[in-house]
């Protein structure tokens, strides 16, 4: 079961950027992310390398601080907000809700859950 404080360092991360280096703090050697009902991606070598993979194709991303914590045992959800910024200057906003299971302080299973519809629309640049 995660404490608030390791949830917190966790959230730390992610808003300052360091995305691929969470996962490998973060997650377990065994851990899966799972978007909305898609297959999950599995293993922390392979969730970092598509991390890694999918920042490369921005200029650059932004994570708003979360609008929601909630830690009850080894559950987490975390509301999100992602500004994402092609190559182009074309900013794009996700919304999504993100369910993870943690297991000796570090997250096992991750789910993102997001209207596809509205995913990644088109905003002005703030």
């Amino acid at each position: 079961m995660p404490s608030r404080k390791r949830v917190e360092q966790f959230i730390h991360a992610v808003v300052h950027g360091d995305h691929d280096k969470a996962i490998m703090d973060f997650y377990h050697a065994d851990a899966s992310m799972q978007e909305n009902l898609e297959p999950p991606r599995r293993g922390r070598e392979n969730l970092v390398a598509h991390e890694k993979q999918a920042l490369a194709n921005l200029q650059e991303m932004k994570t708003h601080p979360p609008e929601t914590v909630m830690v009850d045992g080894d559950n987490v959800m975390i509301v999100w907000t992602f500004d994402a910024t092609d190559k182009n200057g074309v900013t794009r906003r996700l919304h999504e809700i993100t369910h993870q299971m943690w297991s000796d302080n570090h997250i096992m299973q991750e789910r993102f859950v997001y209207d596809s519809a509205t995913a990644w629309q088109i905003v002005d640049n703030e």
